[in-house]
């Protein structure tokens, strides 16, 4: 068999997640300019080529991993895992960490400097997860690691770009039904030219001739076009490693590396549904040294592997496309290029791509798992939803010119459960993957598993991992010790004692019923 770098439909995926990479760059610049105060020379000679540097090894890696893959196994249709930055993180890391230190000091380079700091514990967390990733997926049903998948796919991808898509119908419709005829007909196009492409450059075309694009923005004003070198940086965060900041956001730092860790073993868990099974340990261990090798060379942003692994199978995606991300991304990176890049090409013509993979991971959550767990995987949405909602609600508050914070506690009392959407958001990859598997095992009649699983929460909830939170002038922030959110700790220690009596009860009733069968007999 021959398993080549490349086949023409890593072209489309090639296209579908180097603009998922550019949406994250994108904000990256607007964000790290206007609200941390941050200069060019932070944002395009720091900040970016230590992006391009992670981004650039771990695709390469991914790649590699996946044709070696191929090789053992004979087989040619392996697609490689997804990688680039990790959008939580970044939002995260923005809005709770930089731009609070950015507001209390307002020193842009003290600010870069302990988002590096975030970013290198983040990826020491990701390298120890690989130790106890193995075990956690061995644990945990299928369908809870794709349930909370799902819940990220439908809510923080399909709805933002589906939004994005019927805000201007004029752009992007017409593209998407050209990714809808490739990837739902299967309809091969004139010349065998991928469905990504054409869209992209029909949605190209459509915003030039009919007025979207300004032509003269292209032109750099600023002289931001120029080669900038990946430069060292590890010396900046030894000065600040003691800084109170790091410790004062330590409570945000450790949940998010968490976070990556568990999001890294649902798409993994992702990828062995689709038929990829790839190696638990070295895919999180490249996981975290991505992470350590962005921080060290002076990017804020944790990278990871990326939700969408079936969504690019499906396409027909295999390793190349990986690769050409890769040096893609690294490319506009190190160059400055990516502005440019942003002018010429509106989102709106290949979000398509983006919304399709969305699709694909909220099917496969339900065809991937056994017919009678589809229960179990629908509960597991709602703490998804719950986290979409609660950020669609903060910005429109935000953009209105106040905060939760401003109105005060009773401002949506008689039309929105406001507090109950904030405590089902907290660490709502843990609640998600929690309710589906206590789902899960009460489905299969498990009750003293479901028990446990209950005891896990009320631990979680005790340590304030999950549900737990606080309302400040910054936002909506986690709050870590002992009894934070108890109210929680006794509703599943509740669920613990039923689910222990259920299990003593049936199987009282089993006993006596296999002793009438013999007595019967």
């Amino acid at each position: 068999m021959s398993y080549p770098l490349f086949v023409k439909k890593d072209i489309d995926g090639f296209f579908g997640l180097a603009i998922d990479n550019l949406v994250q760059l994108m904000l990256i610049v607007s964000f790290c300019k206007s609200l941390c105060g941050m200069p060019d020379e932070l944002v395009f000679g720091m900040i970016l080529p230590g992006a391009a540097i992670s981004i650039l090894l771990g695709n390469l890696f991914y790649s590699w991993q996946a044709r070696r893959l191929a090789i053992k196994t004979k087989r040619n249709d392996i697609t490689a895992l997804p990688y680039g930055i990790n959008t939580v993180s970044l939002f995260a890391f923005i809005f709770f960490i930089m731009a609070p230190v950015y507001k209390d000091t307002g020193d842009p380079y003290l600010v870069w400097k302990v988002g590096m700091i975030a970013c290198f514990l983040s990826g020491i967390i990701e390298m120890l997860g690989a130790l106890i990733g193995g075990g956690l997926r061995r644990i945990t049903p299928r369908a809870a690691l794709l349930s909370t998948l799902a819940g990220i796919a439908i809510t923080f991808i399909s709805m933002d770009f589906a939004f994005r898509i019927f805000e201007k119908p004029i752009i992007a419709l017409f593209p998407l039904a050209f990714i809808l005829i490739q990837y739902f007909s299967k309809v091969r196009f004139p010349l065998g030219l991928p469905g990504g492409l054409i869209a992209i450059g029909i949605g190209t075309g459509l915003a030039w001739i009919l007025g979207y694009m300004d032509g003269e923005s292209i032109v750099n004003k600023n002289g931001l076009i120029h080669f900038y070198p990946p430069l060292f940086c590890g010396g900046s965060m030894i000065e600040l490693i003691q800084s109170k900041y790091i410790l004062q956001y330590i409570s945000i730092i450790i949940p998010m590396g968490v976070f990556n860790v568990v999001g890294s073993l649902q798409n993994l868990e992702s990828a062995e549904a689709a038929g990829d099974k790839f190696n638990t340990s070295s895919s999180l261990l490249t996981n975290g040294i991505g992470s350590i090798a962005a921080s060290v060379f002076g990017s804020c942003f944790p990278t990871t592997i990326y939700i969408g692994h079936p969504g690019w199978k499906s396409i027909g995606a295999r390793t190349g496309y990986s690769i050409l991300n890769g040096v893609f991304i690294a490319i506009i990176c190190l160059s400055g290029f990516v502005t440019v890049i942003l002018k010429v090409v509106p989102l709106e013509a290949g979000i398509g791509i983006l919304l399709w993979i969305g699709i694909v991971i909220v099917a496969q959550a339900f065809q991937e798992t056994p017919k009678h767990h589809a229960m179990a995987v629908a509960i597991g949405l709602f703490p998804a939803i719950a986290a979409w909602g609660l950020l669609m609600v903060e910005s429109a508050l935000r953009s209105a010119g106040t905060t939760l914070f401003e109105l005060g506690k009773s401002a949506f009392a008689n039309n929105l459960a406001i507090h109950g959407m904030i405590s089902l958001e907290r660490g709502f990859i843990f609640t998600s993957m929690i309710l589906a598997s206590i789902s899960v095992f009460l489905i299969e009649k498990k009750f003293l598993t479901a028990c446990m699983w209950s005891l896990g929460a009320a631990l979680l909830s005790f340590a304030g991992i999950i549900h737990a939170y606080e309302i400040t002038p910054n936002g909506v922030l986690s709050v870590f010790g002992c009894g934070v959110a108890s109210d929680f700790s006794v509703g599943y220690c509740s669920f613990a004692i039923l689910f222990i009596a259920m299990h003593f009860y049936r199987r009282g009733n089993d006993e006596e019923l296999n002793s009438s069968k013999s007595n019967n007999l």
